[in-house]
This record gives C-alpha cells, structure tokens and sequence, in this order.
C-alpha cells in the first residue's frame, strides 16, 4: 500500500490491535483516510511522526518493509516479541526479503545453500536460532528491531546491522532497579487491568474470533476475560487424545462448561497425527522440530472450521516462571558448585561409563525426587542423559546444556568443526539481574519463545489460514511484568501467581490447580514402533553418504542406543528425521516420497498410544 503523500509504500504482515486510538489521533491532525485498515493507520502514523516516533505508539504484532521514496531506504522492522517472522539476506546481487522462505527461494538468483552451521545448532535446539537461518547468506531479523538498506549499501551488497528499538534486556535490568512500589492489591489490580485490556484490544476483528482452551492456567485466563467482553458464548477449541496422560480434554471441558462458551472439541488418533508429518516441510519452511507441531496444526485445523481468529494463551510459562526447569536448573547448580570441578568431570565420565541396568538399580530409591520435577522413567537413564550436566562451568552453561538435546551436536554435520554462537551460550546477551531464575525467563523470552512457541503457533495457524493472537505478549504487559519481584511470579513453588489471583475471580481454583501437561507426543516409543521403518529409510548409511550432509556413523550409533532402550534419543532423533524429511523436500519437491511408503503404512496401522 502506498501512503496518501505517495512518499512511504509498505508490505506488512500482522496487525495493529491499536489502529482506532492511532486513527483517531491521526484524524485530529488533520489526515483524511481512504478506507478502514490498521496498514493505512500504520502508513499515515510513518508520514505524520516519522518511523521513529510510531514505532513506540504501534501496539501488535507486526512485520513489514516500508520504502522511504525521498530518501530512497528500505527499512524492515519486525515486532517487540517475534510474534511475526521476518526473513532477509543477499542471493548474488539481488536482496532479498519476506515473513516466508518459500517468498525467497522463488526469486530467480536464489542459491539455497544449506547452512551447516547453522543445522548444528537445530540438530542442538530443535530450532534454527536467531539471526541464523537454515539457508547460507539469509538471516532472520531479532524481535524488536530495525535494519535500514540504503541506495549506497544496495549497489556495495551491504548488509546492514540490526538496530534495537525496543530491547527485553534493556527493559529487564531498569525493571530490576526501579521496581513496582505498591500493595500486593494494587499490583493485581493493575496486572488484571493490563491484560484485560489486551484481551479487549485483540478480540476487535471484522471477523470470527474464537480461543484455544487447554483448561491451563494462561489458556483459561485468556478465555475467561475474552467471556467477561462478550454477551455471546465464546468459541473455545480443544484437542484430545485417547491416551490419559496426554489427553488435556477433559479438564478444558469442565472450564468451557464453566464459563459458558460454546466449546469443540476433537479427539485425534496416532494415526492422523502421523499424517501431518509429511505437511511439516512445508508448513516451516525451515528445519523445526518441536514434536507439540503435530497437536497444535490439528488444534488450528480444528478452530478454523469455525472461526478466522483465535487466541492463545502463550508467553505465560516465560514471563511468568512455568517451566519447571527453572527450579531444577537452579537447584542443580546450587548443588553442583560447590564440588569442584576435577570431581564433577570424573563423576560425570562414571555415569556415562556405567551400564544403564546398574544405575537403574542403584538408584531406583530415590526416582521420587525426580518425579518432582516431572522427569519420569528410570533413574539411571535419567541421570546418563544428565551427565553432561556436571560439567558445567556455572548456571549458565548448565542451563544452555539443559536446553540442548546433546552437547556437542556439531558432531553430525560433515564439514563443521565448532557450532556459532547463540544468545544461550553468548551471556553477554543475557540481562544481569541478580536472580538466576529471573534471568532465565528472560533468556526464554529472548530465545525460546520466538524461535519455538512462537514459530510453532504462528506457521501451524497460517497453515490453514488462521490467525493467532496473543494477549500476554501484548508489550506494555510485558513492561509490567518485567517490574515485578519474581515473589509475585513464583511463590512457594507454584508459578505463575500473579496471573492465578486474576484467574481465581472468573474460575473455581479447583478446576485449574493440576499438573501441567502441555502438547507431548511419545516420539521415543513410536520411533521404536509405527515410525521405525520409516525412520530406518531417512537414517539409512547409504542415503547419508549420497547426500554428504550427515555423518552415518554417528547417526547409526544413536539409533542403535534408542532401538535398543539402551538409551532415550528421542529428541536428537525427532531432529536429525525432521532436518531428513526438510532436506529431502528441498531435493525433491513439497511432500516428495523418500520414506512415504513406511509413513503411510504407519498411518493406516491400527494402534495405540504406548503407555
């Protein structure tokens, strides 16, 4: 769209929940619009206050490029958060830019080189982490941030350094030194204001506009205030599963029937969920490796039968200290840094060393206390996968280890030495807030948040054109809550407090207060079973060695310690199949055959899920 002065045109993908305030404002000083969109608000914003001065004012999720015509600029911008993607990069002597890879790989000079590099760190995360892309001389923009291109740098092929307007880390660190002064009533009440007017904000749509409900803590928050807005029902969707420990159905009934909306829900089988994994190529573009993908296509699938517009409850577990691995990584390293580290690194070789069965037994008393933490199985497997934890060199690296499937997963490419750097293993980038805990959901938000949750939900919903929207990344929220001591987050173990004292107005604590369970598939048993001969085909030596890419020896030894339960490679495997599928699409077409024969014979097979 060109702006009315024919100075700013602008690509844009997102919306500006805001625009009517903006439109408003725009409207007092004089500027006549042509139609109704947030694109036109967002152009008329740019030509009345400049690029600058608007970018604070926009409230949304948003990624664009607005081309300044006087001065002949290309700017790319993308949203606070990362809610929308942002792609750009060279590919011989034409810049290249767009919200999907499949935008750049249509250009006439694109090379599509894979980043080896880079696939060590997706082989590490399940993820390829900002700014690296799977592809060789693309990158994707940081949340929050700006590049400017300008005539010169176009004809010398510069690539421009991103810009920060608006920095979590920044923010983080003057949270933390101006803290919220006020009663415990004053800070929920404010909270509960905040996040009401972001459920408000985001349910405006010339459109149907409906909730994912998983009966959790942040999705039943979300609904609630949604109902509190609206004098119909609102349409809330649910998928289930047959297996118990799976299966959130039941507990998002009872809220739906709670407050009244007009709830789906859709029970899925084994066997539909593994025809999704074909689609994965090409609903990610890229690499991504989330398993809770499947689910959470199928979750969208379902709302879009029905509405246009859903919301989400997502950001919670960051901003709000979900996770259990908070707790487990800072009780790990309180215990750990106090051996010193000769005896930790000897330890930790013994655990690697001894057979499985024996720690199995040894320590077979004390698998309650990992149960805590949600961690089930035998203790000696446990504590083989936690080895590497041991040598640490503080909470950092530890927690870095945590995150990561295998230390050291640059050991599968052929041709890569040493994997770059991320934000999780560049402390520079983490904010110093004197709290390990609060730092850690920091680095989440800065890491985990955009490059999964968020690339999980948002590809998974455009998929099947749905658009998802997010309350609790709303970006004055956030501000709110990085203000906030970690005692109004997480107290006496059960987190997300704050968001619990709102929640409790709309919705019995009974029907809320339970284990969180989240989107898991059991990779590690259908791999063993339904998906192994599928598996065996992408993993196969011989394939490996055409395409150069792999290492087959490492590859082969992983998948021996999994077939044979010797130990649990689920994660590792789950990338090293997707990474397969995605390069075999690359090669070969969306949806090509290797490995289809064994995928489609595991999806027409009459089975449950392993208990």
């Amino acid at each position: 769209m060109c702006s009315g002065s024919g100075r700013y045109i602008v690509t844009y993908n997102g919306e500006l929940y805001n625009f009517r305030e903006l439109r408003d404002l725009l409207l007092q000083r004089g500027h006549s619009f042509r139609g109704s969109s947030d694109t036109e608000v967002l152009l008329a914003a740019v030509q009345a206050w400049g690029l600058p001065d608007a970018l604070p004012k926009f409230v949304g999720m948003f990624a664009f490029a607005l081309w300044d015509r006087g001065e002949r600029v290309l700017y790319l911008v993308r949203d606070r958060l990362g809610e929308k993607p942002l792609y750009y990069g060279w590919q011989g002597n034409t810049f290249l830019f767009g919200s999907e890879l499949k935008a750049l790989t249509a250009n006439a000079q694109w090379a599509g080189q894979i980043d080896r590099q880079a696939l060590t760190l997706f082989l590490k995360y399940s993820y390829v982490p900002t700014p690296y892309s799977i592809f060789e001389g693309i990158k994707k923009l940081p949340p929050g941030s700006i590049i400017a291109l300008s005539e010169a740098q176009t004809l010398s092929r510069t690539l421009p350094e991103p810009r920060t307007y608006w920095s979590l880390k920044d923010l983080a660190e003057a949270g933390h030194s101006h803290s919220f002064h006020g009663s415990e009533g004053d800070v929920i009440e404010e909270f509960g204001e905040l996040l009401s007017d972001a459920v408000r904000l985001q349910m405006l749509a010339d459109v149907p506009v409906g909730a994912f409900l998983s009966g959790g803590v942040d999705s039943s928050a979300i609904v609630s205030l949604m109902q509190s807005h609206s004098t119909r029902p609102v349409k809330t969707f649910t998928i289930g599963f047959d297996e118990p420990s799976y299966d959130e159905a039941p507990y998002a009934s009872k809220v739906a029937r709670h407050l009244g909306t007009a709830h789906s829900e859709l029970y899925v089988t084994a066997r539909e969920t593994l025809e999704v994994i074909p689609r994965l190529p090409e609903i990610y573009d890229e690499p991504f490796a989330d398993s809770s993908q499947i689910p959470t296509f199928l979750i969208s699938q379902l709302a879009r039968t029905e509405v246009t517009v859903s919301l989400s409850g997502d950001g919670g577990d960051e901003l709000l200290g979900g996770y259990k691995r908070y707790e487990l990584a800072q009780s790990a390293w309180n215990a750990m840094k106090h051996f010193p580290a000769s005896f930790r690194t000897a330890f930790a070789h013994a655990l690697r060393v001894a057979p499985t069965r024996t720690l199995n037994l040894l320590l077979a008393p004390v698998g309650s206390v990992s149960e805590r933490y949600g961690r089930r199985g035998p203790m000696g497997r446990k504590l083989r996968s936690l080895s590497g934890l041991l040598t640490a060199k503080d909470g950092a690296a530890l927690y870095e280890r945590l995150m990561s499937h295998r230390h050291g997963a640059d050991l599968f490419v052929r041709g890569v030495s040493l994997e770059p750097p991320s934000t999780l293993t560049d402390t520079a980038q983490w904010p110093t807030l004197g709290d390990f805990v609060s730092e850690l959901m920091c680095v989440d938000t800065l890491t985990y948040l955009p490059d999964d949750i968020l690339v999980k939900v948002d590809r998974a919903a455009m998929a099947v054109s749905l658009e998802t929207r997010m309350p609790l990344l709303d970006h004055r929220l956030v501000e709110f809550l990085l203000k906030l001591p970690r005692s109004l987050k997480v107290r006496r173990g059960t987190s997300k407090w704050i968001l619990r004292q709102v929640l409790d107005r709309h919705v019995p604590h009974e029907l809320i207060n339970r284990p969180k369970m989240g989107f898991a598939m059991p990779i590690d048993e259908w791999l063993r079973g339904p998906l192994r001969e599928w598996a065996e085909d992408l993993l196969d030596p011989d394939l490996l060695n055409r395409q150069a890419v792999l290492k087959p020896e490492q590859v082969k030894q992983v998948w021996h310690e999994h077939t044979s339960r010797s130990h649990n490679w689920q994660g590792l495997l789950w990338n090293l199949l997707v990474f397969q599928t995605w390069h075999n699409s690359l090669q070969n077409g969306p949806r090509a055959g290797l490995g289809a024969s064994a995928l489609r014979h595991a999806a027409r097979q009459d089975f449950t899920r392993p208990r």
